[in-house]
């Protein structure tokens, strides 16, 4: 079954690798991925001006394999 996770908040600098506190925000899961845009939108549109803030969708599919470490 795939869930959709918004996944982000705010980093040390915009290459959005570290983020402040050490830890990321995930908000889900949710059942669609049409649910996960509308938990994105809100997150991103209330910190538009903040250059380091950034959220993104993911998708992850309980059911899929994991991947090969060969």
């Amino acid at each position: 079954m795939i869930q959709y996770y918004v996944v982000g908040g705010e980093y040390k600098d915009t290459h959005f690798v570290e983020a402040v506190g050490g830890d990321e925000q995930w908000f889900g899961p949710f059942a669609d991925y049409d649910a996960a845009m509308k938990e994105w939108a809100k997150h991103a549109w209330q910190t538009v001006d903040e250059c380091t803030t950034r959220f993104r969708i993911e998708c992850i599919d309980n059911d899929a394999p994991p991947p090969c470490t060969d």
